[in-house]
């Protein structure tokens, strides 16, 4: 019961906080999607390698091609990517810290929020 209140790592997001890609992130998400596709046709083991080629350089999870993917589609909140990303295997406190780290490395941003506005 009271594993909710331990303070989770990371940052602190509105409720109701939308992200959308960067155009760094949008280079990159177009990297991604290249890298899986010519991986798809040779078996899991290619697409798992292409999938950390992709990622190591850029100091990201392999995992996070798959939120950037997401987030592609256009302004996107934390919710909207975990209900996407159920079918994956992904929970809230793994979207959470991809996304922490697309933003850390400015492949997305968060959107004005309507108080900022």
């Amino acid at each position: 019961m009271l594993e909710s209140l331990k303070p989770r790592g990371g940052r602190r997001w509105p409720r109701g906080q939308r992200f959308q890609l960067t155009p760094a992130g949008v280079d990159s998400e177009a990297a991604h999607a290249s890298a899986v596709r010519d991986a798809r046709a040779q078996g899991r083991t290619a697409l798992e390698s292409a999938q950390r080629r992709w990622a190591e350089p850029l100091g990201l999870d392999p995992a996070d091609g798959v939120v950037l993917a997401e987030l592609k589609v256009g302004r996107r909140s934390l919710a909207d990517i975990c209900t996407a990303l159920e079918s994956c295997g992904l929970d809230k406190a793994q979207v959470k810290v991809s996304v922490d780290r697309l933003v850390e490395k400015q492949l997305a941003e968060p959107l004005p929020t309507q108080l900022e506005a």
